[in-house]
């Protein structure tokens, strides 16, 4: 099975001074044999992270980290059956008082539809998108 990774997995690793090389390296090693891949949502959260750097210098880093992830693994996109998919467990979600980010949402979603596990450091929040297969990393 293939493991969609989620932006905290990268951010921890970022702050670690990892390169998205190493981060990747890690992954392998934790999850032989499984391709890893990235959702488009998992960009726009680190584009987010690299925006709002407090430094010049932070900035520039966080985006080069980017830049190199986006060279090293593939991203998947969010498709019309994710979207539908993360809308339903949304309304249902909602009409029992339960709310999830959209992001995690789509990305769950995505995972669902491509029948991969998702690996985080948020368990939390990807623990409440139903029939999910999450790791924690």
């Amino acid at each position: 099975m293939s493991i969609l990774v989620d932006s905290t997995v990268f951010i921890e690793a970022e702050r670690k001074g990892l390169s998205a090389r190493q981060a990747l390296a890690a992954i392998s090693l934790r999850f032989p044999g499984e391709e890893a891949a990235i959702s488009v949502i998992t960009l726009t959260e680190l584009a987010h992270g690299a925006a709002r750097a407090d430094t010049a210098t932070r900035k520039a880093s966080r985006y080069l980290f980017i830049q190199e992830l986006i060279a090293v693994i593939p991203s998947s996109p969010v498709t019309a059956a994710a979207a539908l998919k993360a809308g339903e467990i949304d309304g249902e979600s909602k009409s029992k008082g339960i709310h999830l980010a959209l992001s995690d949402l789509l990305i769950g979603a995505t995972a669902l539809e491509l029948g991969y596990k998702v690996a985080t450091a948020n368990l939390r929040h990807f623990q409440m998108i139903p029939g999910l297969l999450i790791v924690s990393f």
